[in-house]
């Protein structure tokens, strides 16, 4: 796929909440005033996939009618299949962006590593695109994404005007308030946060246990440079996020152990 005569970027338009998902519809409706976009989404929610991938059974790929002229496909995979289907068999070439969302709830802080969101904005920077997951921090069955569609809208252009470091990714969580509320975009580091997590154990009519997990996230850092801190103060947060695991800081501890 090439770019259009008016040289409009090409924006690829994914997510993990679903091909139905009104997040998704938000974020399509705002990146198609920036370019010509291509929706490749999971056929189903595929939350907390993380980074996952298919590799034990093939892969489906239908086209379906999406919202406005955009061409649209549903995957039957993970957000990260989507990424890297729609690259090798639908554009064939690497789009100008990524955008990833808009997430039904927060992918702040430590869930930047489960969410299916981030991920396939992560396979993005890996493929050297620039990249964007979004996240609403609302989980109501009802949530405005109005608000965060429209800072999506600033950030993006902002990535197809400046580009990113190489290696890096944003992370762009958006608080729920509306639009008057919102006091601004904050640049952010990820907060030092996690889930302190229980499995609820039940029976079942057999009297065989199951296991629901269950939790509560625990903010352990009072920085305010935080996305968390951000969020609960009515900012936007941006962080970036880069797919680099090694510590560097830790090598010179190692390189002084007896090996």
């Amino acid at each position: 796929m090439s770019k259009t005569t008016a040289n409009r970027p090409i924006i690829l338009v994914t997510n993990d909440d679903g091909i139905t998902a009104p997040g998704l519809r938000a974020l399509v409706e705002e990146m198609q005033t920036l370019g010509e976009v291509v929706v490749v989404a999971p056929d189903s929610p595929q939350s907390g996939m993380g980074h996952a991938i298919t590799i034990n059974k093939p892969l489906r790929l239908d086209k379906v009618s999406y919202h406005g002229e955009s061409l649209g496909y549903q995957c039957s995979g993970t957000p990260v299949d989507c990424v890297k289907i729609a690259i090798d068999k639908i554009l064939h070439r690497k789009p100008d962006i990524l955008v990833s969302g808009i997430n039904h709830g927060s992918n702040s802080s430590i869930n930047v590593i489960y969410s299916g969101t981030m991920s396939a904005a992560m396979e993005g920077a890996i493929e050297s695109i620039p990249s964007i997951g979004f996240s609403l921090n609302n989980y109501e069955l009802n949530a405005d994404f109005v608000p965060a569609q429209k800072f999506a809208g600033i950030i993006a252009v902002n990535v197809l005007k400046h580009g990113l470091p190489q290696g890096t990714l944003l992370n762009v969580n958006i608080p729920k308030l509306s639009e008057k509320e919102i006091k601004g975009i904050k640049i952010c580091r990820q907060a030092i946060a996690k889930w302190e997590e229980e499995f609820d154990e039940r029976k079942d009519p057999y009297n065989r246990s199951y296991y629901w997990l269950t939790g509560k996230f625990k903010n352990y850092d009072h920085g305010e440079d935080t996305d968390e801190w951000a969020l609960a103060n009515g900012y936007v947060s941006i962080c970036p996020v880069q797919f680099d695991f090694t510590a560097h800081h830790a090598i010179p501890f190692l390189n002084n152990w007896e090996l």
